[in-house]
């Protein structure tokens, strides 16, 4: 009976550090492909962009992205720090494009193992 409560409250334990999987944004971010994003994004989302800044709806979010893509062609993308803390995480990344290398940072929520993205800032 022992081994029982230890194996259940092991198995709680490493279920309760899962992280939100980020790993398909990233790869959104590297192919410049936002509207693999449209999935992701919450209901409101904080958007700034060289340019334009606001918060909108997740229809919105992803065509502004498009847009940066289309003008700012992606290289490539590097995670360059990634943190989670219970619900919440953010990471920060470097977008290289044909103009010009960017900082990106995204804000998320977690949806079981689902980044679900709140903010957007590339800078």
């Amino acid at each position: 009976m022992k081994r029982l409560f230890l194996t259940l409250a092991l198995v709680l334990s490493v279920l309760s550090v899962m992280a939100a999987d980020i790993a398909p944004i990233s790869n959104a971010f590297k192919g410049g492909n936002a509207s693999s994003l449209s999935g992701s994004m919450d209901k409101e989302v904080d958007m700034a962009l060289p340019g334009s800044s606001k918060k909108c709806n997740a229809n919105d979010a992803v065509s502004m992205l498009n847009a940066f893509f289309g003008s700012h062609k992606p290289t490539g993308f590097t995670v360059v720090h990634h943190a989670d803390k219970k619900e919440n995480g953010f990471f920060v990344g470097k977008l290289p494009t044909a103009s010009g290398e960017y900082r990106v940072n995204v804000t998320y929520r977690a949806e079981g193992d689902k980044a679900i993205i709140q903010s957007v800032r590339i800078e």
